[in-house]
């Protein structure tokens, strides 16, 4: 999935970045969702607040990918 050599395109690492970022905040966040008892000051309201971010960063992520690829191909 991920290139075994760095990208030539700035824009490709930038999105490759947030996409990889945004997947290792994503599983913070759902570690974050374990049941009351082991972490009893959860705010579970604030937690789904970030998994949405998360998700809307991978997607924002996946969607600059898509678009730079397509670019590429068409050239």
């Amino acid at each position: 999935l991920f290139p075994s050599q760095k990208p030539k395109s700035e824009l490709v690492r930038t999105s490759l970045r947030l996409l990889t970022s945004s997947a290792y905040r994503l599983q913070s966040e759902c570690k974050k969702t374990l049941p009351v008892e082991t972490c009893p000051s959860t705010d579970i309201q604030l937690v789904t607040q970030q998994v949405i971010q998360c998700a809307y960063d991978i997607a924002k992520a996946a969607k600059q990918l898509v678009t730079i690829t397509t670019k590429e191909n068409n050239n």
